[in-house]
C-alpha cells in the first residue's frame, strides 16, 4: 500500500468525486473489504462506511435492510475496525463513517476516534447530531485529525453560512427532503444552494441521497464537487449479496464514466 495518508481533499482534487456508501458488515465483513477495494478500483475517490445501527432514522428502507442484515450476521464495531486494518494493508481509498452517536458513545469517543486516526479514517457523518450539538462530538474528532462532516438540507437556506462556514472535509449537500433512497428525479436547485455556500467557503461540497443513475452523478457532481451514491448500491449487495462484487463494480465505472462524461 502507498504511505500517502488518504485525505478527504484529495478525493477532490483536480476533478469531480464520486463517492459510493455500503453498510459494514452487509452481507459479511470479508464482502465489504472486497466491494471497498472493487469500488476503488471502478472509480470511487472516496467510500463511506456505514456503521449498522437499530434505528437508522435518516435511512429509507434499502439501507435500513442492510443496516438489519448486518446486525443479525453479528457486525460490531470492532469487527469493523478489524475489518478497516485489513483493508488498509491493501487499499488506501480516503473512507468516512457514517452513522449514529449511539455507537460512538457505547465505544467511547476517544477509544472510536483513536482507532480512526490509527487507520486513516478520514471524517465522520452523525446523522442524529445537529449541527447546534455538533461540538461535543467534533472537537474530540479534531483532537485525532478525524473531520466532522456537517449536512445542508434543501430547507437550510438561512443556515447555510452559519454550517458551512465551520465545516471540515467536505459539506454534504442532501438533494431532497426525506430520507435515502432511489429517486427518479431531483428537482432541488442544487446551484444555487452551491454558489451561496461558495460565498462563505471553498470547502468541497458533494450532494447525496436519490442518485441512482450516471445522468443523476454527472448533474449533480457537476453542480457542485461530486456525487454520492449509497441506496443504489446498497440495493445491488441485496440482490446479489456475496456474489455483488463485480455488480457493484460494474455500476460504479458507469457512474464514473456518467460523471466524467464530455470532460475529455
Amino acid at each position: 500500500m502507498s504511505n500517502v495518508q488518504p485525505t478527504i481533499a484529495s478525493a477532490f482534487a483536480d476533478h469531480k468525486a464520486l463517492i459510493g456508501f455500503v453498510t459494514a458488515g452487509d452481507p459479511t465483513l470479508e464482502t465489504t473489504r472486497q466491494l471497498v477495494i472493487g469500488m476503488a478500483e471502478a472509480g470511487c475517490d472516496l467510500v463511506e462506511l456505514g456503521i449498522p445501527f437499530s434505528d437508522p432514522v435518516a435511512e429509507g428502507p434499502v439501507i435500513q435492510e442492510a443496516s438489519l442484515r448486518s446486525l443479525q450476521g453479528g457486525t460490531t464495531l470492532e469487527g469493523i475496525f478489524e475489518m478497516v486494518a485489513q483493508l488498509r494493508e491493501t487499499c488506501s481509498i480516503p473512507l468516512v463513517f457514517m452513522g449514529y452517536m449511539n455507537p460512538v458513545l457505547h465505544y467511547g469517543m476517544d477509544r472510536f476516534f483513536a482507532r480512526c486516526q490509527e487507520l486513516d479514517v478520514a471524517g465522520i457523518i452523525v446523522a442524529d447530531v445537529p449541527y447546534e450539538e455538533r461540538d461535543e462530538v467534533a472537537d474530540v474528532a479534531a483532537r485525532y485529525g478525524v473531520d466532522f462532516i456537517s449536512m445542508l438540507a434543501p430547507t437550510s437556506d438561512e443556515r447555510i453560512e452559519r454550517v458551512a462556514t465551520g465545516a471540515r472535509g467536505f459539506l454534504y449537500l442532501v438533494s431532497s427532503l426525506g430520507v435515502t433512497g432511489m429517486r427518479s428525479e431531483i428537482t432541488t436547485d442544487i446551484p444555487a444552494i452551491v454558489g451561496k455556500i461558495r460565498e462563505v467557503t471553498d470547502i468541497p461540497v458533494a450532494v447525496g441521497f436519490g442518485i441512482s443513475s450516471p445522468q443523476q452523478a454527472h448533474a449533480m457532481a457537476h453542480a457542485s464537487g461530486g456525487a454520492i451514491v449509497g441506496s443504489a448500491i446498497v440495493r445491488l449487495i441485496a440482490e446479489y449479496g456475496e456474489n455483488a462484487v463485480e455488480p457493484v463494480k460494474e455500476f460504479v465505472a458507469s457512474l464514473r464514466a456518467g460523471i466524467d462524461e464530455g470532460l475529455a
